[in-house]
């Protein structure tokens, strides 16, 4: 499979060819989203509740995504890489938005860095990211990072005025020079509107039909425990699986079960001889 580049991206918008977007955030993940050939990863900051434990996106920092993303460019051959700018990385400056994407383009091979939102100073930080020269991928609707502000993590756009700002910011970000937009938790039929309206490719999650769609891997591959959003399909139980295999050794770890003869080396005479000199002479 070739390396799937922003040009290739905007030909299957083109062919009406959707896009694949998942989410990972180590190595694994990326050898598994490669072996399932999806067009797009990304090392999203859902990674702060799906891996590091946090109670939302906001505490994860800069050098906690990077690691992150360092081991999933190592695991990425052909996909399109894509990493989330955490929350408090690109609010102060331009200047600070440039520095914190330029890290994660050296540091991390990161093809392309995304932004949450589409206010004023949100297309200053798109504009100056784009010109120091790395894609940038917008993010409206649901914006996780800034979701107290929202009133907490429901759908958007359900409102004759949200649905008019989303218009104007989704117009914003694409002028502004981002290549593609994700929109998360919107009515699909506003989805629609703006898939005629926009010249780039508009990955949906919880937003019904667009030109691709992203899920966290820990969702669909049903790791993530309790509930989830209503817009997640789960598609195995790995987390149940997991928790079953573990129990099943813990069980026969004290049992004396594990380990049986076939998993043990065998001593040579020589090497018990050895061991037992040693042991008559101390």
């Amino acid at each position: 499979m070739p390396q799937v580049t922003i040009p290739a991206l905007e030909q299957k918008r083109e062919r009406r060819e959707p896009i694949v977007m998942v989410t990972a955030y180590d190595y694994p993940g990326a050898r598994a989203a490669e072996r399932a050939g999806v067009d797009m990863v990304l090392v999203g900051d859902s990674a702060a509740q799906v891996v590091l434990g946090y109670g939302s996106t906001v505490p994860v920092t800069t050098d906690e995504m990077l690691v992150l993303a360092r081991a999933v460019r190592r695991g990425t051959e052909t996909a399109f890489l894509v990493c989330d700018v955490p929350f408090g990385s690109t609010e102060v400056s331009d200047a600070q938005a440039v520095e914190t994407s330029v890290r994660f383009a050296k540091e991390a091979g990161a093809d392309a860095v995304k932004l949450e939102g589409g206010s004023a100073p949100r297309l200053s930080r798109i504009r100056a990211i784009v010109a120091a020269g790395i894609p940038v991928v917008a993010h409206l609707g649901l914006t996780p990072q800034t979701a107290t502000a929202l009133g907490g993590l429901r759908a958007q756009g359900r409102t004759a005025a949200t649905a008019a700002r989303l218009v104007r910011e989704a117009r914003g970000v694409q002028e502004a020079g981002a290549f593609c937009l994700v929109v998360e938790a919107v009515p699909a039929e506003l989805t629609a509107l703006l898939r005629e309206e926009l010249r780039i490719p508009i990955i949906g999650i919880g937003a019904g039909e667009a030109d691709g769609q992203v899920l966290v891997a820990h969702d669909l591959l049903g790791i993530t425990e309790g509930r989830t959003a209503k817009f997640v399909k789960r598609y195995a139980s790995i987390g149940d699986d997991a928790a079953e295999a573990i129990a099943a050794y813990a069980d026969e770890v004290r049992s004396g079960a594990f380990p049986a003869p076939e998993h043990r080396y065998a001593a040579t005479p020589e090497a018990l001889e050895g061991a037992r000199a040693e042991l008559a002479s101390s």
